[in-house]
């Protein structure tokens, strides 16, 4: 899975958890500042793509996800491990 296909999909659970908008869901853009994503829905939002994507993601590795593109780049690491 390329890590466009995972922001894709982290952009899609985004959408169901948060009502964010897909289209503004990129690769570049922070959950909290850019799309204004409450803490709680973020915490939901990435136990879903530990679901979805069949990785764990460790809470003290979330504090160092700025953007999309972070947290895509740490589950493709994970998902080619």
């Amino acid at each position: 899975m390329t890590q466009t296909e995972i922001v894709q999909e982290l952009a899609r659970i985004a959408h169901e958890v948060a009502e964010v908008d897909i289209e503004a869901a990129t690769s570049d853009k922070s959950l909290i500042t850019d799309l204004l994503v409450d803490s709680l829905s973020v915490v939901e939002i990435y136990l879903t793509a530990e679901d979805t994507f069949g990785v764990r993601i460790p809470e003290e590795d979330l504090v160092d996800f700025r953007t999309l593109g972070d947290a895509a780049e740490y589950i493709r690491r994970a998902l080619a491990g």
